[in-house]
């Protein structure tokens, strides 16, 4: 009875083995040999029931086009019974050549079992035939996607616009659609143009009636000469063709299949700016424009500040080029310009004005000329280069510093030619008078005392400053109070160096206006509320206008990192800190 149990178990055992190596998870393509503009039916299929955790190969040298879609088939003939599950995906190849698809996983009674790889040959894009029952070939003839450039001959720095329509004929459908690849811009600057609403139009493409979308528009501004390729954009469709039948009600029967579809390749061949007449400090502006240079205010007292205004506005390629400078005298403080662009981009290309703001603050009484500046820029309507001077800018500061006087009196000095006469040597002394030197005894005298008592007297010294030094250094608290004192002072001179550097700035001006804090009410600023720093400057006896004022400035450092400022602003931000640092001093 044993040895039967031992043999069914046996068998059993040996038909589970047989059954677990008979899993079979196998590829089949459609085709493995296509054109680069075909596509073809992959599928992976396990004949196991309980089979799971399916991973695909990369599909590396491919695009999914379709799926991953599955389905599922059983059947029971003649008393066996069969199973099958398989994963379905639709490919196109990027490239030409011969490629390996990697075997697909799955996972069956805690195995990993792996499909067969399959070898796939690409060639050159084939014509599809013209089959009217055939969809790709209908999809073909009724969907276009078109680039219209507007120059195809532009100069260096010309704007030129491309638009992306897609044009579907009245016979098909698009059901839905996606940019699979943008286009690229090698050569060119470029900026999109929102379009905010894709609006059907109606329209002709070669001669026949077709509905239009405007996908994509950008402007283009070529940055070098030659020939520059507009890479095409490629888009994915799902797409209802006719089958020419209709159902019960009459409506016609429609096919829905997925379609790529691309741009063609347009080639722009742009022309070098002409050296002729090109003028010498030319920027590389391109387009028609105004240049002026202007000042808000012409008379000013010393340490007010004006702004001198350096604008180019018009249509060209404002965001490419670099705005002249200006030389101020060296009486005439200037800070870094702040640069402002205010553009708007349509399909006339850029238009609109760039500025650089000049801070300007004298020091001293006078007039002051800030010399004139010339602009240069290449129409290319015209195909003719223009220079625009701007006129010299007068400042006149009416209170204020004399300038330091230098006197040139010997500027007045003049040269007399030498005369020989018989006397012109009698300067020269001929006879001698000399006198004894007088010796001082260095050995007893009173300097010789006080320098061989002075190491004894500066023993006691050294031990007495020693001795200060000592409880000065065990003085923890005062310590901390005197380095607050000192950070103060480094930060604000800080802040004085970084005028003009926001960030750093405002960080240097917080940092001194803490420590101060710090060393005044021996306290730890930076962790307590604006409100209770308030409350403790006024038991100290600080006056309520003098704390608002505080309070300002603590509030000032924390918005102004991050709202726009000028220098002027920060300079004026720093004398009134110093001010009101002053001011509680005073009062503390």
């Amino acid at each position: 009875m044993k040895s039967a149990k031992f043999y069914i178990f046996t068998i059993l055992a040996f038909a589970s083995q047989v059954l677990l190596a008979q899993v079979e998870f196998k590829t089949s393509v459609s085709k493995t040999n296509l054109g680069l503009n075909e596509r073809f039916r992959i599928e992976f299929s396990v004949d196991k029931q309980g089979a799971d955790n399916f991973k695909p190969p990369s599909f590396a040298d491919f695009k999914v086009v379709g799926g991953p879609s599955s389905s599922v088939s059983q059947s029971w003939i003649n008393g066996k019974a069969s199973y099958s599950q398989t994963y379905i995906y639709i490919i196109e190849p990027k490239k030409e050549g011969e490629f390996i698809i990697d075997a697909a996983t799955i996972e069956y009674n805690d195995e990993i079992v792996k499909s067969n790889a399959v070898k796939i040959s690409v060639s050159k894009s084939i014509e599809i035939p013209k089959d009217p029952n055939n969809p790709e070939y209908v999809a073909q003839q009724n969907i276009h996607l078109v680039a219209e450039v507007s120059n195809l001959n532009p100069y260096v720095g010309e704007g030129i616009y491309v638009v992306y329509k897609l044009f579907v004929s009245q016979n098909i459908s698009v059901n839905d659609w996606r940019v699979s690849e943008s286009p690229q811009y090698n050569g060119f600057w470029n900026q999109d143009i929102e379009v905010t609403d894709i609006n059907v139009q109606n329209g002709k493409y070669n001669g026949e009636d077709y509905r239009f979308l405007v996908l994509k528009r950008a402007v283009l501004i070529p940055q070098r000469s030659g020939e520059l390729i507009i890479e095409p954009m490629k888009m994915d469709f799902s797409v209802g063709i006719p089958t020419g039948r209709g159902d019960f009600f009459g409506n016609m029967i429609t096919r829905n299949i997925s379609y790529s579809t691309a741009s063609d390749v347009r080639k722009v061949r742009v022309k070098a700016l002409p050296e002729a007449g090109k003028p010498e400090g030319f920027s590389g502006a391109v387009g028609e424009f105004q240049f002026t240079v202007s000042a808000d205010k012409n008379v000013l007292k010393a340490n007010d500040a004006a702004q001198i205004k350096v604008e180019v506005k018009g249509s060209g390629n404002l965001k490419l080029f670099e705005i002249p400078k200006i030389v101020t005298p060296a009486e005439l403080e200037a800070y870094t310009p702040e640069h402002k662009e205010e553009v708007t981009t349509s399909l006339s290309g850029l238009r609109g004005s760039v500025s650089d703001a000049y801070t300007v603050v004298p020091q001293f009484k006078g007039k002051y000329k800030i010399p004139e500046v010339t602009f240069s820029y290449f129409n290319p309507k015209e195909e003719k280069y223009y220079t625009i001077l701007a006129e010299a800018v007068f400042v006149e500061v009416t209170e204020g510093k004399d300038l330091p006087f230098v006197n040139n009196d010997s500027a007045g000095t003049f040269k007399k030619n030498v005369v020989s006469n018989g006397n012109n040597f009698q300067f020269i002394a001929l006879e001698t008078k000399l006198k004894p030197i007088i010796k001082n005894d260095f050995l007893h005298s009173t300097e010789f005392y006080l320098l061989l008592l002075l190491p004894f007297l500066a023993i006691p010294i050294g031990i007495i400053i020693g001795k200060k030094r000592s409880k000065r250094a065990g003085d923890i608290f005062g310590n901390k109070i005197r380095n607050a004192n000192r950070l103060a002072r480094k930060y604000l001179s800080e802040a004085k160096k970084q005028l003009g550097k926001k960030e750093a700035f405002y960080i240097a001006l917080e940092k001194a206006l803490h420590n101060f804090l710090k060393a005044k009410l021996q306290i730890e600023t930076s962790e307590i509320s604006k409100e209770k720093i308030a409350e403790l400057l006024q038991n100290k006896g600080v006056d309520a206008n003098t704390i608002k004022e505080f309070i300002t400035v603590l509030n000032d450092c924390d918005f102004a990192r991050y709202t726009p400022t000028t220098d002027v602003m920060m300079k004026n931000e720093y004398e009134k800190t110093v001010e009101i640092l002053t001011e509680i001093d005073k009062q503390l």
